[in-house]
């Protein structure tokens, strides 16, 4: 009977020791450092692109005009100001395309079709004449902005315009001529345009 009771005082022990030493391994990845830590903030925001054109109905946008009744050798004119005011970032390009979303021979011939061309004035154009008659003359500076061409087109690139800077506006005036060459499968004919001004951002930059 001594024997099997010295047999499991011996078991107990070992079981002891066993705990002993892995409460000793563990206790060797425990350990203390030195910290030290800071911080800043920066600020961060972004800027604003944005153009308009004048309210329609008005001296700064005839676009919404009609022009009816028009014959070879006619011309139109429409004043519209663009102006780049609620942005605060320069453009690096402002484009015109034009579309018909009526359409007829008078903008689909890009020859005997009607011709677009856009000029700017340093003031205010002088309107003369009443509904649909509009006339225009520049008591500044003039200069074009898009040479004479087929009245359709796409991302037509605008130049010498003010308004690629923020705070600025120009003052334009689109003249629509009809060619004298046109022949009689012109007559009848009826267009509804739409001319959509597109500015693009300045170029990236590092800050």
């Amino acid at each position: 009977m001594s024997l099997h009771l010295n047999s499991v005082r011996s078991k107990v022990l070992v079981s002891a020791a066993l705990l002993g030493t892995a409460a000793a391994a563990a206790g060797l990845g425990t350990f203390g450092a030195f910290t030290s830590s800071t911080s800043a903030s920066a600020s961060v925001s972004s800027g604003t692109v944005s153009i308009s054109l004048g309210a329609a109905n008005t001296a700064a946008n005839r676009f919404s005009v009609a022009a009816s009744g028009l014959v070879p050798g006619d011309t139109v004119q429409r004043a519209v100001t663009l102006t780049n005011a609620a942005g605060n970032q320069a453009l690096s390009s402002i484009t015109l395309t034009t579309t018909a979303t009526t359409s007829s021979k008078l903008d689909s011939d890009p020859t005997l079709g009607l011709q677009l061309k856009i000029d700017s004035c340093s003031v205010p154009w002088t309107e003369t004449g009443a509904a649909p008659a509009y006339s225009y003359s520049c008591s500044g500076t003039t200069k074009s902005v898009l040479t004479t061409r087929a009245v359709i087109g796409a991302n037509m690139v605008l130049t010498n315009l003010a308004a690629l800077a923020p705070n600025n506006t120009d003052n334009l005036v689109a003249t629509m001529s009809f060619p004298a060459a046109a022949d009689n499968t012109f007559q009848n004919q009826s267009s509804v345009l739409n001319f959509t001004f597109t500015g693009t951002q300045r170029a990236a930059t590092s800050q």
